[in-house]
C-alpha cells in the first residue's frame, strides 16, 4: 500500500484528537482541569507477559505492565521521553559527573499486600532502593539486566556480582544511604545515559518483604496500579492504587482510571475485531492494509465531529533483524554471515511483504534513524547485492550453495507478519545463494530461551529502545556480557558476538562527557559490528495506532513507553463547523 493514503487523513485525525470532551459516565467524578475520574482502559498485548520481576524483564509486554506497578528514582515523560522525577523529588550530580545524590519523596507507601503486617503497605525508604539495586547486582538465572544497568558503570557493582556467585556478603561500594530519604550512586566514569537506565522498570524499587514471600513472582510496588490475581491467562487486571502518592500539575491525585484490563489476543485480526466491537480502546501495530480498509469502510467514524476514532502514525525507536548463532558452523564464518546479509532484498520485503508498513529498509546499522545527532547514513551496511553474496559464499567454501548444511530460523508467534517475512527470506536465499533454510514458529518464551542457549542457527529478533539513545542498541552486542561457558545463557548478546575494538569504542562512547563525543565513538563501534555481521538487518519500524477519541493523555512515543497514571476517559465535545459561530 502507498503511504500517501495516510497523509490524506493525518491532519484532520490528529487535530480532532485535541478537542475538549465530556464524561462518558454520569457517575464519574470531575477533577480539576475538567479531567474525569473513573472507568476502565482496555489494552491488548499479543503475547502473555513473561515476568514482572524487575531484574528479569526482557520483553515489552512485561515492561508495559511493570511500569504501572513499580516506580524508580526517575521516569520518562511519555510525551517526549525526557527525564522526570519519580520517587526522587530532586537530585544533584557532582562536579566530576560521577556521583548522583537523590532525595526521595517522603510518605510514599508500598501497595497494600499480604506480605506486610496486617496487609498494609509501609513507607518506602532509601534502604529499599539499596536492597533492590543489590538484587539487580546479584547473579541468578532470573537476573537478565545487570549488564544493561550497573555492570562496569557503578563502583563496586562488578565485585558485588562476582561475590554473589558464592555466599553474598557486604554491599556495593558505589551505593550509599545517608538517611531514610537520601541515596547516592557513584559511577566509575561519567555517563550521559545513566538517568535513562534508571528510568527503566528493571531499576524499580521493590520491598524485601514482598521478595521473601513471592520470590521472582513478585507483583508489589509503589506504582499507580495494583496487579490483581484473577486466575486467568487470557487477561491481566490492574486496579487503582488508592494510596498512590502521585499528583498531576493541577493537584489532582492520580491515577484517574479505576482499572486497566490487558488482554492477550495473539493476532492483529482479533485485536482489530475487538477494537471495532468496542472491547478495546486502542490497537497498535496494525498492518497498514487493515487500517486502510477500516478507514474506507467506516470513514464517518473518523470524519464526524466529534470522531469516534483517532489515527496516528509515527516512526519508532525499533529495529527488526535476524540473529546468527556465531558459536558453530556455518555462521561462525564471517563470509557466510555477510553473504546472507547481501542476499536479502530489504526493499522488496518492505514494499511487497510489509506493504509499506515500515519506516524503511535497514540497509545501514542496527540503530534506527530516530536519534537526533546520530547519522546512521554514515554507517555502511548491507544493501542487496546478489553477485557479492554469491562470491562471499563461494569463498566460504560453499560455491552455489554446494555442501551448505541444513539450518533453521526460529521465530516467535506474532501473526502472519513474521511468517510472511520468513517465507520471503527463505525464497530469496534459495534464489540468490541456492541454500535451503527451514523455519519453526514457537512461543516467545521458548524462542527467548532457545536464543539465550544458542539452540538454533538463526533467530528472529527485534529491539525497541529501553531509553532514547543508540547506546541501547549497541549494548545488545556488547561482548563483555557473553559467558565463556557455552552452556550458560547469554543475554542480550544472544549471537555471542565478541570484538574487543567494538567493546572499547562502546565503553568510551558510553562514558563520554558530551553526547557529540559519545555518538562519534558509537558510530565507529557500530560500523565495526556491521562489518562483522552478527545480525542480518531487515527494517526499521513505524507505528500505526488507532485510539478511541475519549481516551485522553495516552501519549504515543517512539519507544512505546506507557504511563497510565494520567490517562482519563472523556467523550469529545461536538464542535461547530469552521466559520460557524456558536449560538
Amino acid at each position: 500500500m502507498k503511504k500517501s493514503f495516510f497523509f490524506i487523513f493525518s491532519a484532520a485525525l490528529l487535530f480532532s484528537s485535541c478537542s475538549n470532551s465530556t464524561s462518558e459516565s454520569g457517575s464519574d467524578r470531575v477533577a480539576k482541569g475538567d479531567k474525569v475520574y473513573g472507568g476502565t482502559l482496555r489494552i491488548n498485548e499479543t503475547e502473555q507477559f513473561q515476568t514482572l520481576y524487575p531484574a528479569g524483564i526482557t520483553d515489552i509486554g512485561s515492561a508495559h505492565i511493570a511500569n504501572q506497578i513499580y516506580e524508580g528514582l526517575v521516569k520518562f515523560n511519555p510525551k517526549d521521553l525526557s527525564i522526570l522525577p519519580s520517587l526522587a523529588e530532586k537530585w544533584e550530580i557532582d562536579a566530576a559527573g560521577t556521583t548522583y545524590t537523590f532525595h526521595l519523596k517522603k510518605g510514599v507507601m508500598f501497595q497494600d499486600n499480604e506480605c506486610f503486617p496486617d496487609g498494609k503497605g509501609r513507607e518506602m525508604k532509601s534502604s529499599d532502593f539499596k536492597y533492590s539495586f543489590e538484587l539487580l547486582c546479584t547473579d541468578s538465572k532470573e537476573n537478565s539486566n545487570f549488564a544493561a544497568t550497573f555492570k562496569d558503570r557503578v563502583v563496586g557493582a562488578n565485585k558485588f556480582f562476582e561475590a554473589s556467585k558464592g555466599k553474598p556478603s557486604g554491599s556495593i561500594d558505589g551505593i550509599k544511604t545517608a538517611d531514610d530519604y537520601t541515596i547516592s550512586i557513584t559511577l566509575t566514569s561519567p555517563s550521559t545515559s545513566f538517568l535513562f537506565a534508571l528510568a527503566s522498570p528493571v531499576t524499580s524499587v521493590i520491598a524485601k518483604e514482598a521478595v521473601e514471600k513471592y520470590g521472582t513472582d513478585i507483583k508489589v510496588g509503589t506504582g499507580p496500579f495494583i496487579y490483581v490475581e484473577n486466575g486467568s491467562t487470557d487477561k491481566a487486571l490492574l486496579r487503582r492504587n488508592n494510596n498512590y502518592h502521585g499528583m498531576d500539575s493541577l493537584g489532582n491525585q492520580m491515577p484517574f482510571l479505576d482499572s486497566v484490563v490487558i488482554s492477550f489476543l495473539p493476532t492483529k485480526k482479533q485485536e482489530l475485531d475487538n477494537f471495532q466491537n468496542g472491547n478495546l480502546d486502542m490497537v497498535i501495530g496494525l498492518p497498514s492494509e487493515s487500517i486502510k480498509d477500516m478507514v474506507e469502510s467506516q470513514i464517518a467514524d473518523f470524519q464526524n465531529k466529534p470522531p469516534k476514532y483517532v489515527l496516528e502514525r509515527s516512526p519508532e525507536m525499533a529495529s527488526q533483524y535476524y540473529e546468527f548463532n556465531m558459536t558453530k558452523e556455518p555462521f561462525n564464518n564471517i563470509k557466510v554471515r555477510q553473504a546472507f546479509s547481501y542476499a536479502i532484498d530489504r526493499n522488496k520485503i518492505v514494499e511487497d511483504v510489509l506493504k509499506g508498513e515500515a519506516y524503511g529498509p535497514a540497509i545501514n546499522g542496527i540503530s534506527p534513524p530516530s536519534f537526533k545527532g546520530y547519522d546512521i547514513t554514515k554507517i555502511t551496511g548491507y544493501d542487496f547485492d546478489a553477485e557479492k553474496a554469491k562470491k562471499l559464499l563461494a569463498e566460504a567454501g560453499y560455491p552455489n550453495g554446494k555442501g551448505f548444511p541444513k539450518v533453521k530460523i526460529e521465530l516467535n508467534s506474532g501473526g502472519a507478519k513474521n511468517t510472511n517475512v520468513v517465507l520471503e527470506i527463505q525464497k530469496q536465499l534459495m534464489e540468490v545463494l541456492n541454500v535451503n533454510v527451514d523455519f519453526e514458529v514457537v512461543p516467545q518464551k521458548q524462542k527467548m530461551e532457545d536464543a539465550k542457549y544458542a539452540r538454533a542457527e538463526i533467530f528472529r529478533a527485534a529491539w525497541i529502545a529501553d531509553f532514547p539513545s543508540p547506546e541501547n542498541f549497541l549494548w545488545i552486542l556488547y561482548g563483555a556480557t557473553v559467558p565463556t561457558d557455552l552452556t550458560q545463557p547469554s543475554y542480550p548478546n544472544t549471537p555471542r558476538y565478541k570484538n574487543e575494538e567494538f567493546d572499547k569504542l562502546f565503553d568510551s562512547g558510553k562514558a563520554a562527557k558530551t553526547q557529540e563525543e559519545g555518538y562519534a565513538d558509537l558510530l565507529k563501534a557500530e560500523q565495526i559490528m556491521m562489518n562483522d555481521a552478527p545480525v542480518m538487518m531487515l527494517w526499521y519500524d513505524e507505528n500505526y495506532r488507532l485510539v478511541k477519541s475519549n481516551v485522553r493523555n495516552l501519549f504515543s512515543n517512539p519507544m512505546r513507553y506507557r504511563d497510565y497514571s494520567q490517562v482519563y476517559l472523556k467523550e469529545v465535545t461536538p464542535t461547530a463547523p469552521k466559520g460557524e459561530e456558536k449560538k
